[in-house]
């Protein structure tokens, strides 16, 4: 694999995900191009070196310093200097299964998902990745749904986004997993814990879905768009969704506020500044940042 080119336009690259390292922003996207800000997404810059330049779609930090990027063919890098330089711990050539979202609660603990169901698991910080196979789905089949975002809640619970409006949830760090049903049947893209324990999913043509009991019975929510929701950002005890067309939902208590850009760019990541202000990324790249630079 040829590694990531270091270019003037990276914060144009389309960007699939974006978290936190302490009180960095940190992005990944399209030809392996990770992005860096150190002022609260005000402005960005290009990580000194990626080892690959396939699309990375999930990035998740321990702490300010230790992280872990998936993508494409299977891919895990990991970084130790926040996100600043990166090494390939895992790739698969051998069947395009990409990796869609990972997790680490802590420097040694992670989990990663993706296509056809597949699940890694990891107790000593990626040295090596087990693949850990799902029980059949209790209405039949195989198990080979397509796993978009996974997540944690504050008591360490995690939870998957699926297909077929499925939520996995593991209570035992993702040794063991079971189906909950939204009532949705279509692909679930995202999923956020908030601060007050209640579960925001959401995905296909604007379905969002809240949960007050871990994920046992689900509601949904009126989105006021048929918009496709990609991605989600905890506010405390509210979230912020993104989505195609330039539609944003503001998640609250009384229900989901809807606006939709003028311009109707394509959404594709979104995080909060430590400051409360939205940051948010695209199809191309990042979005009203006040300014760049290499």
């Amino acid at each position: 694999m040829r590694a990531a080119a270091i270019t003037a336009v990276a914060t144009s690259a389309s960007m699939l995900s974006v978290t936190h390292a302490g009180q960095r922003l940190v992005a990944v996207g399209d030809h392996g191009v990770v992005l860096l800000s150190d002022d609260d997404g005000k402005s960005f810059r290009q990580a000194k070196s990626v080892p690959v330049s396939v699309t990375l779609t999930g990035v998740s930090f321990a702490d300010q310093s230790n992280g872990w990027a998936v993508g494409q063919w299977g891919v895990i890098l990991h970084t130790t200097d926040g996100g600043e330089t990166w090494q390939l711990q895992r790739s698969d050539t051998a069947v395009d299964q990409p990796l869609f979202s990972v997790y680490f609660k802590n420097k040694t603990d992670g989990v990663a998902v993706g296509l056809w169901s597949l699940v890694l698991e990891t107790r000593d910080g990626g040295a090596s990745w087990n693949v850990k196979n799902l029980p059949a789905p209790p209405d039949g089949g195989k198990a080979d749904r397509n796993l978009y975002k996974i997540f944690a809640n504050e008591k360490g619970d995690l939870f998957v986004a699926a297909e077929q409006g499925i939520v996995l949830r593991s209570t035992d760090g993702g040794d063991h997993w079971s189906y909950l049903k939204t009532g949705n049947k279509g692909s679930l893209w995202s999923g956020v814990a908030l601060a007050n324990g209640s579960l925001i999913v959401a995905g296909l043509r604007g379905a969002v879905y809240r949960s007050t009991d871990n994920g046992d019975t689900w509601v949904a929510l009126d989105s006021g768009t048929k918009s496709s929701v990609v991605d989600l950002a905890g506010r405390g005890n509210n979230a912020v969704a993104v989505g195609l067309d330039g539609t944003v939902l503001e998640i609250n208590g009384d229900g989901v506020k809807p606006s939709q850009r003028d311009d109707r760019l394509p959404l594709t990541a979104v995080t909060q500044a430590a400051d409360g202000r939205t940051v948010m990324f695209s199809k191309k790249g990042v979005v009203d940042a006040a300014s760049v630079s290499r």
